[in-house]
């Protein structure tokens, strides 16, 4: 696509050599171009540091001791050249088309910050028992707001505050209650373009006490800006 806004896909990882080489690969076959891949070893203790040197120069890496997912999407940020920015986890997979299809819909949208799509997860085999349980539920089909699933241009991204270290979940839900309450655009594509990988490791299977309190956090987050917001009338 001459002409076209580079995409910066940023990587995360921890100790992810079991999944990370499909998931940069699901990057590197997108149909859209131009597009980096930043990918951030977030003190990883098994062979992902390994791995990722056999890209060469098809990726860009950057390594950091451990300081959760978050942080590492930030650096990421920091060292990537896109104008439009986009965040895969590291067991998670793009469909082919999913760039290009977000990118022409802000395209198409003049003033769209934010494109998001929906995201459909797949059970590994060690799993099976969970997936066939799961069958027919909420968790078996199709749903919005991951972080995998969005774009952002990077002036409306930094606007609203960019990532959050303060939550270690839920990073999609506090971008999108940011991002409502600055009145940025979203744009949103009703069909899968996200395949979100369930394994025995997912740090979200068993978000406990720490997920609930990142809930607590943004509640809290959205009522004082809500207040505040009152409080200019």
């Amino acid at each position: 696509m001459t002409g076209s806004p580079l995409v910066s896909c940023i990587v995360p990882v921890f100790n992810g050599e079991r999944f990370v080489a499909e998931s940069i690969d699901s990057a590197l076959e997108q149909t859209y171009d131009p597009i980096e891949i930043v990918v951030v070893n977030d003190g990883s203790t098994d062979g992902t540091k390994a791995l990722l040197g056999g890209y060469g120069e098809r990726i860009k890496v950057i390594d950091q001791a451990n300081a959760g997912a978050n942080a590492a999407r930030i650096r990421g940020v920091e060292a990537s050249s896109g104008s439009i920015l986009a965040f895969l986890d590291a067991d998670d997979l793009w469909l082919p088309e999913k760039t290009e299809i977000q990118i022409e819909r802000l395209a198409a949208r003049p003033g769209a910050g934010i494109c998001t799509c929906m995201t459909e997860n797949f059970w590994e085999k060690e799993l099976a028992n969970e997936a066939e349980r799961l069958r027919g539920t909420k968790h078996d089909g199709p749903r919005e707001a991951s972080i995998q699933s969005m774009i952002f241009g990077r002036e409306i991204f930094d606007r609203i505050g960019g990532l959050s270290t303060d939550i270690s979940h839920y990073a999609e839900i506090d971008i999108l209650l940011r991002a409502r309450a600055n009145d940025v655009v979203i744009e949103h594509v009703d069909r899968v373009l996200v395949r979100r990988r369930i394994h025995e490791n997912n740090i979200s299977r068993d978000r406990g006490e720490q997920g609930r309190a990142d809930l607590l956090f943004l509640a809290e987050k959205a009522i004082a800006r809500r207040r505040a917001a009152k409080s200019k009338e």
